[in-house]
C-alpha cells in the first residue's frame, strides 16, 4: 500500500544521509519534499500540515543540526511523528465484558465487511480460543446471509440459522439470546451495507446498536477508496459511534493516505488490516511497525509472527533433521514452496525486510513472485515419487512430459532443477561443516562458488 510513498521518502532521506552536516535550509527543503510526497499519497491536507509543523519544530533544533549523524536524527524524528500520527500503539479487539460480547460490524457495501467478519471470527477462535457465533443482519443484499454461512463453514465458526422474513433488529436480538443460552464468548453481528451512506442505513444500525449494546463497533473501510474512506469513517463515527477501524485491500494499489489520515481525523484507531483475499490474510495494526515499513526499515517482528502462525513445526523439524544428514529431495523443496506461499509469497515476505523497498523493481524483474512459486509447485507435482527422489533419471523425454503436465516449458523445468541442485549442494555442505563449522565460517561457507 505504501510503495509509492516509501520510494519517495527513501530518495529524500538518502540525500540527507549523504550530507555530513545539515543547515536549517537543508531540513526545510527536505520537509517541503516530504510534504509533497504525503499529499501525493492522498494524506489529508490538515494532517500533512500538522505533521510537517511537528517534525520541523524538532528537526531544526541545535541538538539535531550539530549531531554526528543529523540525517539519521531527522529520519528518527519523522519515524516518531509517523507513529504518533498512526496512533502510538496497537489496540486489539476489546473483549473485556460479560459474555457473550457483542461485536458490531459496520461499513458500506463492497468494503469487505462480511469477509472481514469471518476473518476476525477465525482470529478470535484460533488465537484467543473464543467460542464465536456469527449472525448476518443483511436482509437486503441477495444471498448475503448465505455468504456468511458458507464463510462460517470455511473457518469452522458457527453461524446463526437463517429465518426467512426476520428484520435485522429481530435477528440481532435472537443472536444475542442464542449466544447467552449456548455459552458463546463472542457474537459477531454483520450489519447491512449500502452503496452510499443514507439515513435509512444509519437509523437501522442505531436501532441494532441500542438493542445489543456492542462492546466493539468495528467499521470496515476499503483502503482503495482513499480519502473517501476517511469521510465514511467520520460519518459513521458521528452518527453511530465507532470504536475501531478495519482497513481492507491494503495489498492493492492504494496510496496509503487513508491509513495515515484516519486516526487524526476520526480519533478512532485502526485495529486490523486485511492483507489479501485469503481467509487468514488479516493482521494487527502496529503503528511503529507500519512507520518502519513506510520508511523502508522493514517489519521483521510481523514477519516472525506470521512465520510462527503459518509454518508447520513438525514439517520444519523433519526438514532440519534431514539437513543435518545432508539429505534434501524435491518433496522437501515442495514443502518449502508451500510454506512460503502460506506466508504471502516472496513479495509478502520481502516487503517486511529492511531495505528491500529500494530493490523491489529488480526483484520483480527477477520473477520473484507468486506466479513463479505456483509454476515451481506445478512442476514438482507433475513428477513421480521416484523422479522427486532421484533427479538423475530425469532425461529429456521425462522433462518434456513434466513440462507438458505442469503447463510450463522445458526451460522452466531445467531452471527449477538447477535451483534444487544448488540447494542440495548447500545441504551437503551443511552436513560436512556441521553446526560448529558453520558457526566458525559463517553463512558464506554455504554459498555456491564461481557461479
Amino acid at each position: 500500500m505504501f510503495d509509492g510513498l516509501t520510494g519517495r521518502l527513501g530518495d529524500i532521506f538518502d540525500r540527507l544521509r549523504r550530507r555530513g552536516a545539515l543547515t536549517e535550509e537543508d531540513v526545510g527543503a527536505a520537509l517541503r519534499e516530504v510534504r509533497v510526497a504525503l499529499l501525493e499519497a492522498d494524506v489529508a491536507l490538515p494532517v500533512v500540515k500538522s505533521f510537517i509543523n511537528g517534525v520541523k519544530e524538532k528537526a531544526v533544533g541545535q541538538e539535531v543540526l550539530r549531531s554526528i549523524t543529523p540525517g539519521q536524527m531527522v529520519i528518527k524524528i519523522v519515524h516518531d511523528h509517523l507513529v504518533e500520527m498512526l496512533g502510538e500503539q496497537n489496540e486489539g479487539i476489546n473483549l473485556n465484558a460479560e459474555a457473550p460480547v457483542p461485536v458490531l460490524m459496520l461499513g458500506l457495501q463492497g468494503s469487505g465487511k462480511t469477509t472481514s467478519t469471518a476473518k476476525i471470527a477465525r482470529l478470535l477462535k484460533t488465537r484467543e480460543k473464543k467460542k464465536v457465533l456469527m449472525a448476518s443482519l443483511d436482509t437486503r443484499r441477495p444471498a448475503a446471509q448465505e455468504q456468511l454461512r458458507v464463510l462460517g463453514e470455511q473457518v469452522d465458526v458457527a453461524t446463526l440459522p437463517i429465518v426467512p422474513g426476520e428484520d435485522p433488529v429481530t435477528i440481532a436480538q435472537r443472536a444475542m439470546r442464542v449466544g447467552r443460552l449456548e455459552g458463546y464468548d463472542v457474537v459477531m453481528l454483520d450489519t447491512a451495507g449500502r452503496l452510499a451512506i443514507d439515513e435509512e442505513l444509519m437509523d437501522e444500525v442505531v436501532r441494532i446498536r441500542d438493542v445489543t449494546k456492542p462492546v466493539e463497533s468495528l467499521l470496515v473501510v476499503d483502503a482503495m477508496t482513499g480519502q473517501d474512506a476517511v469521510t465514511v469513517a467520520t460519518n459513521f463515527n458521528d452518527k453511530v459511534g465507532v470504536t475501531g477501524i478495519v482497513m481492507t485491500r491494503i495489498d492493492g494499489d492504494a496510496r496509503g493516505g487513508a491509513a495515515l489520515s484516519m486516526r487524526q481525523i476520526t480519533g478512532r484507531p485502526i485495529k486490523l488490516l486485511g492483507t489479501g483475499e485469503k481467509i487468514d490474510a488479516l493482521e494487527a495494526f502496529h503503528p511503529d511497525r507500519i512507520a518502519g515499513r513506510i520508511l523502508g526499515m522493514g517489519d521483521v517482528l510481523s514477519l516472525v509472527e506470521k512465520a510462527a502462525e503459518t509454518i508447520d513445526r513438525e514439517e520444519a523439524e523433519k526438514l532440519a533433521a534431514k539437513m543435518e544428514k545432508g539429505n534434501f529431495d524435491l518433496d522437501d523443496m515442495l514443502s518449502q514452496l508451500r510454506q512460503i506461499r502460506k506466508m504471502g509469497g516472496m513479495g509478502g515476505m520481502l516487503s517486511m525486510l529492511p531495505g528491500v523497498g529500494k530493490i523491489k523493481d529488480q526483484l520483480s524483474k527477477a520473477n520473484i513472485d507468486e506466479r513463479m512459486l505456483k509454476r515451481q509447485e506445478a512442476i514438482i507435482t507433475s513428477m513421480t515419487q521416484k523422479e522427486r527422489r532421484d533427479i538423475k533419471i530425469l532425461n529429456a523425454s521425462r522433462r518434456r512430459r513434466i513440462a507438458l503436465g505442469s503447463g510450463t516449458t522445458v526451460a522452466d523445468v531445467n531452471r527449477l532443477l538447477k535451483q534444487y541442485q544448488d540447494m542440495a549442494d548447500m545441504m551437503r555442505k551443511f552436513k560436512k561443516l556441521g553446526k560448529k563449522g558453520l558457526m566458525r565460517q559463517g553463512l558464506s561457507a554455504l554459498m555456491p562458488k564461481g557461479r
